[in-house]
């Protein structure tokens, strides 16, 4: 049937979108919370170190 080749499309399309944004949201949160804790280690890091001198 045809007619109804577009809804097949349409429904095949929301769906790739909806898979590429809630892949996307998640590398952006993953990378974002190991940046956070990097950056907390080196904060924590950098506050214990004294200076001998």
């Amino acid at each position: 049937m045809p007619q109804m080749m577009p809804i097949n499309w349409l429904i095949s399309f929301f769906f790739f979108i909806m898979i590429f944004l809630i892949f996307n949201i998640m590398n952006y949160y993953i990378l974002n919370m190991k940046n956070n804790n990097l950056n907390n280690l080196k904060k924590n890091k950098m506050n214990n170190f004294n200076w001998k001198w």
